[in-house]
């Protein structure tokens, strides 16, 4: 039998760690299942997965790039920050140019599916006619706000073209003729009338929408779409590295902290409070368990307020400067190292907290979405979150001392129930892939026998 041809879409940025990671895992589970596939992505950072080396056979741009993720890229280029005209003339711009790439993509569509010569993006569309199966990568991909933050006008128009060009690519894959998997992913909240429809036209499309908790579970159910909906967990639930230690050692306990804040979601005053409440807790667990701390990034994009920022604006804060380091890991497997060797990890976003527990890490989350809250109530570990607008240094303390006192019992939670989450995972992409590779298979071969007969 022929080698299944997969493209994977909606394949996030590389400068974080959470598409990263995300990625291999997704490729990993993949191969492990199907065993004779190929594998091409289409993604908004060609450059940075090449640079992994991953067994891929394409790595391909998206047939409509995200105008965010564009104008972010041409601020760094020019050394801007986003509170600047120039940044908001090149978002403008690269709105237009999303216009633009519609128009071309829908052109390109229709010579693809006539079976003529496409002019614009051919290598992608031709990937897209010779695949068996397109996958939606695992992530949050079909949504239009955090749960936690109330919207505002920066955010909407990031969130809505974020998620029309996620719809969009799916519609073009569908008009192909292509079966159409979303891997786990969190889903919601819909807050708008936009959101709910962009979400039934993405998800109503996908044959398998695997949620990776419950809330998504829930917002995906409500949609009433017709497609098979699964409950499972993250994908980086999966994911081992091959780096068994860190390449620096240090002194026990230590806590590995991984800050970060949604650009815009916070006001100034409430950043500020984040950055000075961070520090005084931290010297607070110094002063009274001996701690080291480790201040470790996540997310680097090299603009404002990004989360190598935010360590360097906690660590300036922090009295006990000798017991705290900064530390950049090059790259999930390094970063999963780290994490796999510390005592306790705070993090206020989603990836480095599952990296975390998948080594049995007792985590305390500081949480601005359900994809965090959602995948905490699985592991039964409700006590160990603090909301990011209610993450001040008296309750980041006491959280402290909680799970450091009940570490014990978190260890051991955490041994019986990351397997069981493990295994669901590995059950439900199994499901999804055997059957809509099974039923593409069926459809290519009677394709193939009329053609023939013809």
């Amino acid at each position: 039998m022929a080698s299944l041809n997969i493209l994977v879409i909606h394949v996030g940025d590389m400068d974080n760690k959470g598409s990263e990671v995300l990625l291999r895992s997704d490729i990993a589970v993949i191969k492990d299942i199907l065993k004779d596939v190929s594998l091409s992505v289409s993604t908004v950072n060609v450059e940075g997965i090449k640079k992994l080396n991953l067994p891929l056979n394409a790595v391909l741009p998206t047939v409509a790039n995200v105008p965010y993720k564009t104008a972010d890229s041409l601020a760094r280029r020019s050394g801007i920050n986003r509170n600047t005209l120039k940044y908001k003339a090149f978002a403008v711009a690269s709105l237009i140019y999303l216009f633009i790439q519609t128009i071309l993509s829908i052109i390109s569509a229709i010579l693809t599916r006539l079976g003529l010569k496409t002019f614009y993006r051919s290598e992608v569309f031709n990937c897209i006619k010779n695949c068996d199966l397109v996958i939606s990568c695992s992530d949050e991909n079909f949504k239009e706000a955090a749960s936690f933050f109330p919207s505002n006008f920066y955010w909407i128009v990031t969130w809505w073209t974020m998620f029309f060009q996620r719809t969009f690519e799916i519609t073009i894959a569908k008009f192909v003729g292509k079966p159409i998997i979303a891997f786990p992913n969190s889903i919601g909240p819909f807050r708008t009338w936009v959101g709910r429809l962009l979400a039934k036209l993405a998800l109503g499309n996908c044959r398998y929408v695997l949620a990776r908790e419950p809330v998504s579970y829930e917002i995906v159910n409500s949609l009433r779409i017709g497609s098979r909906r699964i409950l499972t967990s993250d994908t980086a639930l999966l994911f081992k590295t091959t780096k068994k230690t860190f390449s620096e050692s240090f002194s026990h306990p230590v806590i590995a902290v991984c800050p970060g804040i949604y650009r815009y979601s916070l006001s100034e005053s409430q950043v500020q409070r984040y950055i000075i409440d961070h520090a005084k807790a931290l010297d607070e667990a110094i002063e009274r368990y001996g701690f080291n701390v480790i201040l470790s990034p996540h997310y680097v994009s090299h603009l404002e307020y990004d989360d190598l920022e935010i360590c360097k604006l906690i660590f300036d804060k922090i009295k006990h400067k000798d017991r705290v380091k900064i530390v950049v890991a090059d790259g999930v497997e390094e970063f999963k190292s780290l994490l796999n060797e510390m005592d306790m990890i705070i993090t206020s976003k989603l990836h480095p907290g599952v990296m975390g527990v998948s080594g049995y890490v007792p985590t305390l989350c500081i949480a601005y979405d359900h994809k965090q809250t959602g995948l905490f109530k699985l592991l039964e570990m409700e006590n160990c979150i603090i909301p990011i607008t209610e993450a001040f240094y008296e309750r980041i303390s006491s959280k402290i001392d909680f799970i450091w006192r009940d570490k014990e019992r978190i260890k051991a939670s955490l041994q019986t129930r990351i397997p069981v989450l493990q295994e669901s995972i590995r059950k439900a992409v199994e499901e999804a892939l055997t059957s809509s590779t099974k039923r593409s298979e069926t459809l290519n071969a009677a394709a193939h026998v009329a053609k023939v007969n013809s």
